[in-house]
């Protein structure tokens, strides 16, 4: 099998394995009491698609989130809400919740994972 790169990750899981960890990481939010309020609840359904199609263009697969919404621009998409240290760090318990209940083989977890510590510390935005 080829070394995996950022750009084969969703020839290894496609759409299904993109879908099961986004729907297990947005299972959690509404109950958080740190998150959750960071989430319309009328827009849950479209926070999942717009994760999920963020990740899967931006692992390999079909740009749908550049296709309907333009370059992602995460920072400043994220700026309206208040992202300190403690969402950074809730979010990635939650997100790291759902790789493991996502059962994705374990290069790509482990990819993943290391790209979500990445992104989630890039959005801070409060409290240096």
């Amino acid at each position: 099998m080829p070394p995996l790169t950022d750009d084969t990750v969703y020839e290894r899981i496609g759409e299904e394995g993109f879908a099961r960890l986004v729907r297990g990481f947005y299972a959690q939010v509404p109950g958080d009491d740190l998150l959750g309020p960071m989430y319309p609840a009328h827009d849950l359904e479209g926070a999942e698609v717009r994760l999920r199609d963020f990740l899967v263009g931006r692992f390999g697969g079909p740009p749908r989130y550049i296709e309907e919404r333009g370059h992602p621009r995460l920072r400043m998409r994220h700026m309206p809400f208040a992202i300190d240290l403690a969402a950074r760090d809730r979010w990635m318990q939650l997100m790291t919740r759902a790789l493991d209940e996502a059962a994705l083989p374990e290069d790509v977890t482990a990819l993943l994972r290391e790209f979500f510590d990445g992104v989630a510390t890039f959005m801070v935005n409060r409290g240096g």
